[in-house]
């Protein structure tokens, strides 16, 4: 029978209603009487990440990594807490902490990435998400962010096969048929970059060219003409 009162099962309560504010008062009150409870310093600074009070949460960290300095949740609370300050050299230092000790820690992997992104240093950034695509190549965060790192390199018809590898497993993301597009009119490929708008990916765009090309209508006329046929 679970406990209802025990503050493991409290915190969680609390925190999947997103009362994000009584959680910090509850781990606040499990403070007052044992100082280091672990449970409760990890779980008041991840209130006060979502409470957006990120210089507090990052105190909260550092007292769990005076007790335990490899402390892994904190560590990984304080990288969120940094990145919203915009603090990424700070985020880089603890990402090389973590990686130490678990060099296929994909979520580390992406945030060091993420950081050197924000700092401008894009071909070190490529190293982490090839990295993270050795441990998971269907990774589709780090897909993403190294098709960003490529494009901010000037490699844009890479960047699109990656954004494109992105969405053939997760086409449910809204931002990857706009980005897509947004390359290939950099490339002046206008029929690619309207079809990438459509959600198409790039296996099925030859098939409606040669289509429109036999039929001698525009691009757009042919994928009209074949949704039309597909409602039928």
């Amino acid at each position: 029978m679970v406990d209802l009162l025990d503050p493991s099962n409290v915190i969680t309560r609390l925190f999947n209603a997103q009362k994000y504010a009584e959680m910090y008062d509850y781990c606040k009150k499990l403070l007052e009487n044992i100082p280091n409870d672990m449970l409760a310093l990890q779980n008041i600074s991840l209130s006060l990440i979502y409470l957006k009070k990120f210089d507090e949460a990052i105190d909260y960290c550092n007292r769990v990594l005076e007790i335990k300095n490899s402390d892994t949740y904190a560590l990984k609370n304080k990288i969120f807490a940094l990145e919203s300050l915009k603090k990424y050299e700070q985020v880089i230092e603890l990402c090389k902490q973590i990686l130490s000790t678990n060099s296929k820690d994909i979520w580390v992997l992406n945030s060091m990435g993420l950081s050197l992104n924000e700092l401008n240093r894009h071909k070190e950034a490529l190293e982490c998400y090839d990295t993270s695509l050795l441990i998971d190549p269907k990774d589709v965060t780090a897909l993403m962010n190294k098709a960003i790192s490529l494009s901010h390199l000037g490699n844009y018809e890479d960047a699109i096969g990656y954004y494109d590898q992105a969405q053939n497993i997760d086409s449910k993301l809204k931002e990857l048929p706009l980005a897509k597009s947004r390359l290939f009119e950099k490339l002046g490929m206008t029929d690619e970059a309207f079809l990438a708008a459509q959600g198409i990916l790039n296996k099925d765009m030859e098939k409606i060219k040669n289509e429109a090309k036999e039929n001698k209508c525009s691009v757009f006329h042919q994928l009209c003409d074949n949704e039309f046929k597909k409602s039928k």
